[in-house]
């Protein structure tokens, strides 16, 4: 899957798969992607230390895969945007916003990069461009770019209205810690307060037909997520799935160790 099939399915009114990118950074993972049945992954640079070299690399070897490299963006600021882009990403997740402003700023770059400036704020604002040859230009080099905004608090939900009417936006994010602790209710990720609130931000934003993708780290959450109608499904790290692979892996071998008791 590349990220224009991506937008596709979603605009079908499908589901993708995909989960978070917190520890690996070689390469030599390409065929254990390739195979996993993942539709795209995020590449996290806001709680993870990575330079742009591993990036681009990490981004490289995913579209090798057939894997949609998407980078969450250290904070939403523009040029995190473009540096993302530069990499190869076929997307950006920008956490954490809370204003139209924000947004604006971002997910311009996002859709116009490499414009700057005067140039950007005139596109952006008012759909104004150098040139109609300029728009046609980017609007082909960028027709791939996935543009996901992160939702994390009280007051980016107050503002979601506001938000989905900036054009560019491809989908809507929930940060579940993030979220609970603007909520007073840090890491309840089942307390009816926090669920009501996803289901708030999923209906709002599919009513203009932005799909939303919740963040979970245990098959409850996920679960609930999907009942609340969430398309874009964000399931735990890899780390983590590694983790259950190793365990599901290994116990029926050690229950026949158990089983067969020490040897005499």
């Amino acid at each position: 899957m590349n990220a224009i099939e991506m937008k596709q399915r979603l605009q079908d009114g499908g589901t993708v798969f995909g989960c978070i990118l917190s520890a690996v950074g070689n390469i030599r993972w390409k065929g254990a992607f390739a195979s996993s049945g993942l539709d795209y992954v995020v590449i996290d640079s806001e709680h993870g230390s990575r330079d742009r070299k591993e990036i681009q690399e990490l981004c490289n070897m995913f579209r090798e895969a057939g894997v949609v490299p998407i980078v969450r963006i250290p904070t939403p600021m523009s040029h995190w945007v473009a540096i993302a882009l530069d990499a190869g990403a076929a997307g950006v997740l920008i956490p954490y916003c809370e204003t139209v402003e924000e947004v604006q700023e971002t997910v311009g770059t996002a859709k116009w990069h490499p414009l700057k400036g005067e140039y950007l704020r005139r596109a952006t604002n008012e759909g104004v461009f150098p040139s109609e040859r300029t728009k046609e230009y980017l609007e082909n080099r960028r027709k791939e770019t996935f543009v996901i905004v992160g939702i994390e608090s009280e007051p980016g939900q107050r503002n979601l209205d506001k938000i989905l009417e900036v054009p560019g936006i491809d989908a809507i994010f929930i940060g579940p810690n993030d979220m609970t602790t603007s909520l007073g209710i840090p890491d309840e990720m089942t307390n009816p307060k926090y669920l009501d609130v996803i289901s708030d931000i999923i209906k709002r934003s599919e009513a203009k037909g932005i799909p939303v993708q919740v963040f979970s780290t245990s098959p409850e959450e996920a679960l609930n997520a999907v009942k609340l109608g969430t398309r874009i499904i964000f399931h735990t790290s890899e780390v983590r799935h590694l983790q259950v692979g190793i365990q599901a892996g290994f116990a029926p071998l050690r229950e026949a160790v158990e089983a067969r008791g020490p040897k005499k």
